[in-house]
């Protein structure tokens, strides 16, 4: 890879520095192709400053839980050769915010119904005698029926 004349290159440490990532998790993300460097004279790595987009999509993605086989094709989708632009960064975040305002429903759910019968079968809580009697949610298989997206039992 060779970096656009306009996008200075970084020390693996400076690039830690500025993103708060350590340096050998840089390293194990240049190993599996998420990042890429350019190597000095004398065999240092030299990042893109625009590797600093990249780390921080990175974190990004493991906070809203994909694995880095779903972040490496993620960023499959942006260019290696340039700057990665603002349209090419939107055209990425579409599908984005489609999965976080899905996050954020399903823990909103989860948060209103801490209190209450989730459908486990416990039935250890007075709310889950009456609203799910004789684990009757069971029935639709195991885990927390309700968190699960399940309405109550009949």
């Amino acid at each position: 890879m060779t970096p656009p004349a306009t996008d200075p290159l970084l020390t693996i440490g400076r690039i830690a520095e500025r993103s708060g990532i350590p340096a050998s998790a840089l390293r194990f993300y240049e190993a599996r192709g998420l990042i890429e460097s350019v190597r000095s004279e004398s065999g240092h790595r030299r990042y893109p400053r625009s590797v600093l987009r990249r780390v921080a999509f990175i974190v990004f993605a493991q906070k809203v839980g994909l694995n880095l086989d779903a972040v490496a094709t993620e960023l499959a989708h942006l260019p290696m050769d340039r700057v990665p632009s603002g349209k090419d960064w939107q055209r990425l975040s579409r599908d984005w915010k489609e999965r976080i305002e899905g996050l954020i429903a399903e823990l909103q759910t989860m948060n209103m119904s801490l209190d209450q019968c989730i459908g486990c079968g416990c039935l250890s809580m007075k709310h889950c005698q009456l609203s799910n009697p004789g684990d009757r949610s069971g029935r639709r298989g195991p885990g927390p029926r309700r968190w699960m997206g399940d309405p109550p039992p009949d």
